[in-house]
């Protein structure tokens, strides 16, 4: 599943359709779509902005609303310099579902292997209140040491892992993240909150910002699905440290990586460098 730094990616690359508009919309699987008549409210509606919120793009429209799209396992959103009438709606890709038209730049495509992404239509209303539920996000001015300490502490009987995919906690993360940040900061993923000392609560939230920022720098990580706004791959699997990495060596001491389970999530750290 896309995590902030890959959604942050396709974020940035669709900054350029901001002041476009919005020409038609097509679907064949309208189960993903969470609204009603989706392409009566968006048709001629000018984009207004493209942002991210934790892991889902929210494309706001002139008309007041917010198109939410969360991709969730192997969803894609791929720009493309195609004009409508070059589409063959008969015999599109297999896993193209949708197309949102624009007026100056082609098209804005959504693919999805597995069909488990979503497009809602929401108010700023409930835009407020979705974002309301959700944890601070790791590069919004709210993220300090202090915010940081305070909210962790609220669940100080559960693991560093856990805390870091909690997305009431921290909105963003995920499970590939949530493995690299505790191996940058020298920490056992599996320690409880309450037994950091001040000093490591420091070096975790230093970890988060430096890794996703990393992660961002190299366009996400991909390993199957993930492509960026362009189809292209990211970078940051070619400098995961400890993810997907168990029975191999540590690249810092040579202690064989150990894979383990958070919370039903598969979670790997070095046991010699990680305490």
């Amino acid at each position: 599943m896309p995590e902030l730094p890959e959604v942050q990616t396709i974020v940035n690359d669709l900054q350029k359709i901001t002041s476009d508009t919005i020409t038609g919309f097509w679907t064949d699987f309208p189960k993903a779509i969470k609204s009603e008549n989706i392409g009566s409210k968006i048709t001629n509606q000018k984009i207004k902005s493209v942002m991210r919120n934790g892991k889902n793009i929210i494309i706001e429209i002139a008309n007041e609303k917010f198109i939410v799209i969360h991709l969730k396992m192997t969803g894609k959103l791929i720009l493309t310099k195609l004009q409508p009438a070059a589409y063959k709606l008969e015999a599109v890709p297999k896993h193209l579902h949708h197309i949102f038209y624009l007026k100056k730049n082609g098209a804005l495509e959504f693919h999805d292997i597995r069909k488990f992404a979503t497009i809602e239509i929401i108010s700023k209303t409930k835009l407020l209140e979705i974002t309301a539920k959700k944890g601070v996000d790791p590069f919004s001015t709210e993220f300090t040491i202090e915010k940081f300490t305070e909210l962790i502490e609220r669940k100080k009987h559960k693991s560093i892992k856990s805390i870091l995919m909690d997305q009431t906690v921290i909105s963003g993360i995920g499970n590939i993240y949530a493995s690299e940040i505790p191996f940058d900061s020298k920490i056992n993923p599996h320690r409880k909150i309450s037994s950091l000392s001040p000093a490591e609560l420091k070096l975790l939230q230093k970890s988060i910002l430096k890794i996703l920022k990393k992660a961002i720098e190299l366009r996400g990580t991909s390993f199957s699905d993930y492509r960026d706004g362009n189809d292209k791959k990211g970078g940051f699997q070619n400098f995961l440290k400890v993810y997907g990495k168990a029975g191999k060596k540590c690249v810092k001491c040579d202690t064989i990586i150990e894979k383990g389970t958070v919370e039903q999530r598969s979670t790997f750290h070095c046991p010699a460098c990680q305490k």
